[in-house]
């Protein structure tokens, strides 16, 4: 199948024309708990999980952005759990259970906290081969230390002296992802805010540098606004799009144009 294109289409139909073991790389947000109206299309979850898992080489990696809705009982639907036990189940290593926390949030109902995260699953088939784990700036508390050592509590109740990364300038980002979400602020592309459920720039940005390297193919079977697609050209790797509803295909082709390669 041809890369740097998005296809219009049901992604569970058009998937079946990329070849076994082809994509480096999966990162999708799925239309979960019609919490949004996607023109009124639906999706069969287990099918394209099966096709996720033949199509990504071995070593690759699936990010999937669920959240859970409430059913009319009040309680919470779990969907998200339930995806993540069948990717388990298909083959795939749970990595990470990671956390998209908004800054911005739609009001509750009475009787609930402001639900403020989504999850990003982290799906590995098999160990991945990849894995450019992003830094941030180190706590001034811990920049100038001197002792490289840390302590932990094992199991048996011993304390083991650990490294630590202490009196460094950067350190590992955490798996708790704060972002900037809300109109104008998850991305500059005021067109993208045509699509009713957009995931900012810097997030779909952190996981293709994580889990790629340049030249990789990047998948995005439910593109949306097409933000997988903008991030993976803008950080020069290939990819694929597929998208069913063709105003969605307008809106990504539109952000896509305006994103230039990196200069080689």
């Amino acid at each position: 199948m041809e890369t740097n294109v998005c296809y219009q289409g049901d992604c569970l139909e058009v998937m079946k024309g990329i070849e076994d073991k082809s994509i480096d790389m999966i990162l999708t947000s799925p239309p979960y708990d019609n919490l949004r109206d996607y023109k009124g299309y639906t999706f069969n979850f287990e099918g394209i999980a099966k096709e996720i898992y033949r199509v990504l080489k071995d070593g690759g990696v699936c990010v999937w952005v669920v959240g859970d809705s409430y059913d009319k009982n009040g309680s919470e639907t779990l969907t998200s759990f339930r995806q993540a036990i069948y990717f388990k189940e298909l083959g795939f290593n749970v990595h990470d259970t990671m956390i998209y926390q908004k800054n911005s949030y739609p009001f509750p109902p009475v009787n609930r906290y402001y639900q403020q995260f989504e999850y990003m699953f982290v799906f590995s088939k098999g160990k991945p081969k990849t894995y450019n784990i992003q830094r941030c700036d180190t706590d001034p508390r811990w920049r100038n230390k001197t002792n490289k050592t840390s302590s932990q509590r094992n199991r048996d109740g011993i304390t083991e002296k650990l490294k630590y990364e202490v009196g460094k300038d950067t350190r590992k980002m955490d798996n708790v992802w704060k972002l900037n979400t809300g109109y104008m602020k998850g991305t500059p592309d005021k067109i993208a805010f045509k699509h009713p459920a957009t995931f900012p720039d810097l997030l779909a940005e952190r996981h293709i540098l994580s889990w790629s390297n340049e030249g990789d193919i990047i998948l995005d079977p439910m593109a949306g606004s097409g933000t997988t697609l903008k991030m993976a050209k803008k950080n020069n790797r290939n990819y694929i799009g597929i998208e069913i509803s063709p105003e969605y295909i307008d809106i990504i082709n539109k952000r896509l144009e305006s994103t230039p390669y990196p200069s080689r």
